[in-house]
């Protein structure tokens, strides 16, 4: 019988007819009738418990069947036929296991397919400045171009290279973090300090610009002092490259619930068919500069959520782009 091939089953069987056996045999010296009638009833115990045993191995092999199929591709792992008891248990255990595991791989399936999506992207957003690099370096080897033709030439190669680098920069930071490799500081941190270091660097071309800002900022908040003058320098340099001359108004508080930043520039603002997609990764909108990659609003939203933070997006009623950072007090 196909029972006895479970080591366990045919232990126990054997262990308890032996038992049998020997009982028989004492009672019968002792008495034959009643020998007799142990041995019968004996005899029903040891039918029903192989029985028994059959139908819980018959049970085990069907689910080991139905899980052989589940790992060669079959969609849904079915237990209804099962009835209470321990397997049945085990049974939805193993049916929750399977679900998992169809979401794992569904999730797999999706991320792969979100790399290569980001591999196409970072390709095309490389092989542009490399292309206008290398188009450059091809002129500057005729000999025919006046120093002023190669000044511009190379003007542009280095404003190509800062793209490239700076490209790569956001992306390394990125993965940092989607990797789970950064390790963000808690630290009292001045909001008003935050802001006026990330704006250091965009001084010169602000100036140039003839653009100004106007800080009306104060409060702390427990953050990463680094990785957040980097989400507010990404925000800030948006809204330069986004407005002619003009003010971008920066104001922040604090209360009992959270610490807020609110960051409105002189722009046209965004349009209604961008609102919905300005933090996504490689996103660029109507109206963004050819050297706009797309990740600066994206990597700042990483960073501000990562702090127990939230970021939105929005249309001043006055005219201009709207950026509202919050940085909780507690988990939300």
């Amino acid at each position: 019988m196909k029972v006895f091939r479970n080591r366990s089953v045919a232990k126990s069987f054997f262990t308890m007819l032996a038992i049998l056996l020997l009982s028989f045999i004492i009672i019968f010296l002792f008495h034959r009738i009643a020998g007799i009638l142990f041995l019968i009833f004996g005899g029903m115990v040891c039918v029903f418990y192989l029985a028994d045993s059959a139908k819980r191995y018959r049970q085990i092999a069907e689910t080991t069947e139905e899980i052989d199929r589940i790992l060669h591709g079959e969609e849904d792992m079915k237990f209804s036929h099962y009835e209470e008891g321990e397997l049945e248990i085990l049974h939805v255990e193993l049916r929750k296991l399977t679900i998992r595991l169809k979401e794992q791989n569904e999730l797999l399936q999706k991320e792969k397919m979100m790399l290569a999506d980001s591999l196409a992207d970072i390709s095309h957003q490389l092989r542009t400045p490399l292309m206008a690099v290398n188009l450059n370096l091809a002129i500057l080897e005729e000999n025919s171009l006046d120093q002023g033709k190669r000044r511009e030439i190379l003007e542009d190669i280095k404003r190509q290279n800062y793209r490239i680098d700076r490209l790569i920069s956001s992306l390394l930071k990125l993965a940092r973090l989607d990797a789970g490799a950064v390790i963000l500081k808690k630290e009292k941190i001045s909001l008003l300090q935050v802001v006026k270091t990330a704006a250091d660097p965009l001084a010169i071309s602000m100036d140039i610009k003839e653009q100004t800002l106007s800080l009306d900022v104060e409060g702390e908040f427990l953050g990463d002092f680094d990785w957040t003058v980097e989400a507010v320098g990404n925000l800030l340099k948006n809204c330069t490259e986004h407005m002619g001359n003009g003010v971008i108004t920066v104001t922040g508080r604090e209360n009992a619930i959270y610490t807020q930043l609110i960051i409105h520039d002189a722009g046209t603002g965004f349009s209604e068919k961008d609102l919905p997609h300005l933090f996504e990764r490689f996103y660029r909108g109507e109206n963004s500069p050819l050297e706009n990659a797309g990740i600066g609003l994206s990597l700042a939203k990483r960073i501000i959520n990562m702090q127990n933070g939230s970021i939105t997006a929005s249309n001043h009623p006055n005219g201009g782009a709207v950026f509202t950072l919050r940085f909780y007090k507690s988990v939300i």
